[in-house]
């Protein structure tokens, strides 16, 4: 008789832990921004601020999930506000008796403030957002009447400081969620990926598409990792300990996958080769492969997750790394008797170089890993960081987009004298700048001001038929709440934030009344169509001014991409290999962004990604050998190996900066040309072990040039087919 009421006692007790679980983390945040929210609207009457609306706003605008983002977000909004307060001061002293002279210089700072959003990333990119934006909401205000201009600016800074601490601290103090535990799942997770796709990968169950697939995604893990270890230093002691080790993580991640699909990319094509030298070569360094997934497998034959586990897979590497040259000496000398070909030898040199690399760069990742079990480590040093890879180009656009729109409504608003001319030039400004670096802005623009329309007409119920019911604060906080917990809970669904972030920035600039309340239909519905004139300009310029969706925009960052090569080959190498792999990937990131919606868009740019890594990549090594030769060994090569390697490296650069069969056939004869030079130097001749060596690495590095050049599923294999002649050199090619 007792069985059905337990079973519906388990049942809602597992429908109970489900929802705290999923539903549970959401509504949390919900109350908390309200209740922050609240708190510094609060807080603002209670000091007497002009405008607390502003604090209560600063909340939502600063809002984020965890306390390490909005402690960062709202360092830098103190930072941006700060400048901007500056900049109102001196244009207002400047330009307070010349209107026409005053917008123009606050347009074109709010157009290089855009420049600078556009060309940063994480929250540094919403400092420069709200330097320009201050300029627009107090300089405006301030140029009509410049005596106010001190007291405008102190107290604009005291309601974003409310807001801002307010924020903080609800956010630290009531049900905190950090953001290294989620660090932690983003590493440990990452880690695991890349377990399972070396596995895969060297024991050659890995096709193309499945790489590529992993490598896009690692693209973003790799600008996820850096915009959360950025915000986690600023609330976890802990964090901050490890940021260098956390870093270093982030560029021998980043090395790593490269090598791994270089070597991948370099089996494909010796598998694709129907010379019975090329399964030789397969034969021969197959079982190498084969030998690496035990290293990274716990004794439970689970695969290594934690820290923990990678200090004894580290131990493991690094006895493997020790006898790996030996054992590939062993068996380079049993193939070059079964096989003479110049071919095979290369290829064998080539993919057992690579699987070094692969094994040494592994060993590195997996101690910086491990280490991460310690407060206190030597890999902790590490300054070399994250570099970004902005398009200029891109970025330019934007600023000179925001001033343009800046510039048609302050002309209109002076033309026309509307009294809220000045709220609908700000509005645009400030939305320019903070859409801008969204994958579609006229899209997130057309949003927000469907909530803006949806927070006009709610605010206009609020402000003529409720307020003036209400007596107190308490009454007020009651009866905002409803409105701005649906507001905060559509920030949380990715297909409803710009409707949610419209009402959470809006609803509170029309509907809470400053401390000298005063109710004003025909401002009010000023107020509102100014608002929304203002986003339907903004998103009217984003479709009409060279828009970022456009493909002529892709195909800049495409270029921008292929100029990473160009880079490479000029580049001073100190730290070049960091700023190629870093910038390499955050262009592909910000395409990727660009093309959610044109999959053959992103699938070529992905083409050009694997060719620009995979080229530069060795380029960069390849010079980095050419130095230690010439500063310790300068006459291991002739005078004529050195012309024809700066022959390969003008080459090289004019063939990914003009992309086309003459500079591709240009680019193969000077890398075949330098293969003979350096195969001539190596000759027959007994050479000390090391120059060998040093020789055979060189060596390999050209041909793995040549073989990512003519690979067929490359970007050049079009203008190879189409081009002059197929191959140049044909002993050389595999």
């Amino acid at each position: 008789m007792n069985t059905p009421a337990l079973s519906l006692k388990a049942q809602l007790r597992e429908a109970a832990t489900d929802w705290w679980r999923s539903d549970a983390p959401t509504w949390v945040y919900v109350f908390k921004m309200v209740f922050a929210g609240l708190l510094a609207l609060g807080i603002g009457y209670g000091l007497d601020l002009e405008s607390p609306r502003s604090a209560l706003i600063t909340v939502f605008i600063v809002m984020q999930p965890q306390s390490g983002m909005i402690l960062a977000k709202s360092f830098y909004r103190v930072i941006g506000t700060l400048v901007g307060s500056a900049a109102v001061v001196v244009f207002v002293g400047l330009f307070a008796q010349t209107p026409e002279l005053f917008l123009l210089a606050s347009a074109l700072w709010i157009g290089l403030c855009t420049v600078g959003s556009a060309h940063n990333r994480n929250f540094r990119s919403y400092g420069f957002v709200l330097s320009g934006y201050t300029v627009a909401l107090i300089g405006l205000p301030s140029a009509l009447h410049p005596a106010v201009t001190f007291d405008s600016v102190m107290t604009r800074v005291s309601e974003i400081m409310v807001g801002i601490v307010c924020v903080g601290l609800v956010s630290a103090l009531v049900f905190p969620q950090a953001s290294a535990p989620g660090l932690v799942r983003i590493i440990r997770g990452r880690f695991t990926a890349f377990v399972d796709l070396i596995s895969a990968t060297l024991g050659g169950t890995a096709d193309r598409k499945q790489l590529e697939a992993t490598n896009a995604r690692f693209v973003g893990d790799i600008i996820g990792l850096e915009a959360m270890r950025s915000s986690a230093i600023f609330e976890d002691p802990e964090v901050r300990l490890r940021s260098g080790r956390l870093s270093r993580m982030n560029s021998e991640f980043m090395a790593l996958s490269t090598r791994v699909h270089a070597l991948h990319q370099l089996m494909n094509r010796l598998h694709a080769n129907p010379a019975a030298s090329a399964r030789v070569v397969i034969e021969a360094i197959s079982p190498y492969y084969r030998e690496v997934q035990p290293l990274l497998t716990r004794a439970s034959g689970e695969p290594v997750m934690s820290a923990l586990d990678a200090a004894d897979a580290a131990l493991k590497l690094d006895a493997y790394k020790r006898e790996l040259p030996r054992r590939v000496r062993a068996t380079r000398h049993t193939l070059s008797e079964q096989c003479q070909s110049d071919s095979a030898m290369l290829d064998f040199d080539t993919a057992s170089e690579l699987l070094y690399r692969v094994i040494e760069e592994l060993h590195a990742y997996t101690l910086t890993y491990a280490s991460l079990t310690q407060r206190h480590h030597e890999r902790e040093q590490w300054e070399h960081s994250y570099a970004p890879k902005t398009s200029m180009t891109t970025a330019l656009i934007a600023g000179a987009r925001a001033a343009i729109v800046m510039l048609a409504l302050a002309a209109f608003w002076i033309v026309s004298g509307w009294p809220s001319g000045d709220v609908a030039v700000l509005n645009a400004a400030a939305f320019c700048a903070i859409t801008s670096a969204a994958p579609d802005p006229a899209k997130a623009t057309r949003t927000v001001a469907i909530g803006v329309l949806f927070a006009a007409v709610a605010g206009y119920v609020y402000t003529f038929h409720i307020l003036p019911r209400l007596d107190g604060y308490w009454m007020l906080a009651s009866a905002l709440m409803p409105v701005l917990m649906l507001a905060v809970y559509l920030t949380t669904r990715p297909a409803y934030a710009g409707y949610g972030l419209g009402i959470c920035i809006f609803f509170p600039f029309l509907a809470v009344p400053d401390n000298f309340a005063h109710f004003n239909a025909a401002g009010y519905l000023n107020e509102s169509v100014a608002l929304v004139v203002s986003l339907i300009v903004t998103a009217v310029a984003f479709m009409l001014l060279l828009p970022p969706t456009t493909d002529w925009t892709v195909r800049v960052l495409e270029k921008q991409l292929r100029k990473q090569v160009v880079d490479a080959c000029f580049g001073k190498l100190a730290h070049l290999a960091l700023k190629f792999e870093s910038g390499t990937r955050d262009l592909m990131h910000q395409i990727t962004m660009f093309t959610s919606s044109r999959p053959l868009l992103r699938q070529k740019a992905l083409g050009w990604m694997f060719a620009t890594l995979e080229v530069g990549h060795a380029i960069i090594e390849l010079r980095s050998e050419l130095h230690g030769i010439r500063t310790e060994t300068p006459d291991l090569l002739p005078p004529s190996a050195y012309a024809a390697l700066d022959r390969l490296r003008e080459a090289i650069p004019a063939l990914f900066a003009r992309p086309s069969p003459e500079t591709l056939a240009t680019a193969l004869a000077a890398n075949d040309a330098t293969i003979t030079e350096v195969q001539t130097a190596i000759g027959p001749h007994y050479r000390e072990r090391n120059e060998r060596h040093r020789l055979q690495r060189t060596l390999s590095y050209l041909h793995f040039i040549r073989t990512a050049l003519l690979d067929e599923q490359s970007p050049l294999h079009t203008m190879r087919a189409g081009g002059q002649n197929n191959t140049t050199g044909a002993r050389h090619a595999t």
